[in-house]
């Protein structure tokens, strides 16, 4: 028997949430059709995309322009100086000397490559100075090689990070890449004190450290956000990189002189093959460097003098400054465009690989 008070059935589907005229149940908080029409209503008519356009809205995962990216990145460097600093602070806080491994470490592979390269091979010959000219290579590649490793796995070890937080997923490879500036620079420091103990003098010379030491981070930056997103697409890659880096540290000259290579019948026969050698970045920041700390290398650098084929001729085993009366492997005078070169091409290509899949890190 039904109730005569009881609502019509069209208020009584209504008010339990049944829409009469689309024949189903609307679930809680879902707009109607009338809703959906006096919401269209309030906005002018105006369609949802026009919408979110007039109100600056973007769909979350949309990747932004190159110009926004650098934008966005530019608003926080100050963060990640920070989170650089405070990485660098915390890195060491468990072993008994602290911070002083960041100059420890590369000083024993010194010694160690020292004993193996200068003194059992002898790779030292013709070169004057063999210890400072070691530190300085052995210093400036570390610094390239430390950037490389740790950004090729920044993506996969900040997975949470990435996913709690929205922020240009450059920052977290730039961030990286200052952490070993920072190292660097203390690195310097100590550099100085061997090269000085070493009697090399404090010249003008030493300010182009500043601009050599600049283009090798723009260059570690450009490379760095490549291997980042090689890093994060390709699982075994920060396995594979190690190897690659101590393979490109000997043929780098950081342990011997490349100049000494002409001198050599592979040298001569495979003349193309030591100009690439001289190319190739990591052994342009580090002839800079040398060339700008040490004395010993801008006197015996081949170019230096006019050439004179009877006084090269005697080089190495009459003199180690006859050298410079050799003829250079490259023209001295064009080391510092490739070496902007070089940090140019890295960062523009560097920059636009990582940044085209900006949308995909943190899906991993």
């Amino acid at each position: 028997m039904s109730d005569s008070k009881s609502p019509p059935p069209g208020k009584l589907a209504a008010m339990i949430g049944r829409d009469p005229t689309a024949g189903r149940l609307a679930g809680p908080g879902q707009l109607l059709t009338t809703d959906l029409d006096m919401a269209d209503a309030d906005h002018d008519g105006l369609a949802l995309r026009e919408y979110a356009l007039e109100h600056g809205l973007r769909p979350s995962a949309q990747r932004p322009t190159a110009r926004d990216y650098l934008r966005q990145l530019w608003q926080r460097r100050h963060f990640m100086i920070a989170f650089a600093t405070a990485r660098n602070i915390a890195m060491y806080t468990e072993a008994k000397l602290g911070q002083l491994w960041q100059v420890l470490t590369p000083l024993l592979n010194v010694g160690v490559y020292w004993l193996i390269f200068g003194v059992i091979l002898n790779t030292s010959r013709g070169i004057p100075d063999f210890i400072s000219f070691l530190v300085v290579g052995v210093f400036v590649f570390n610094f390239t090689q430390r950037a490389f490793i740790s950004t090729s796995k920044v993506i996969t070890d900040s997975l949470p990070l990435i996913r709690a937080l929205q922020f240009p997923r450059a920052a977290l490879p730039l961030a990286y890449v200052i952490i070993e500036l920072q190292q660097m620079l203390l690195s310097m420091a100590v550099l100085i004190v061997i090269i000085l103990i070493r009697g090399e003098p404090v010249t003008m010379y030493w300010l182009l450290a500043i601009p050599a030491l600049i283009l090798q981070s723009l260059f570690n930056v450009g490379v760095g956000l490549f291997v980042a997103r090689l890093g994060s697409q390709v699982n075994d890659f920060s396995q594979l990189l190690p190897f690659l880096l101590r393979t490109w540290m000997y043929l780098s000259g950081v342990l011997f002189s490349i100049m000494t290579l002409s001198r050599t019948a592979f040298g001569a026969a495979h003349h193309s093959l030591v100009v690439l050698l001289q190319l190739n970045p990591a052994a342009l920041y580090i002839t800079l460097m040398r060339l700008a700390l040490l004395q010993t290398q801008r006197q015996s650098a081949p170019g230096s003098a006019p050439y004179n084929h009877a006084l090269c001729a005697g080089w190495p085993s009459k003199g180690d400054y006859l050298s410079k009366y050799c003829a250079p492997v490259i023209n001295p005078t064009h080391y510092w465009y490739y070496a902007i070169g070089w940090a140019v091409v890295a960062m523009i290509v560097g920059f636009f690989f990582f940044w085209r899949a900006e949308t995909r890190y943190g899906r991993g």
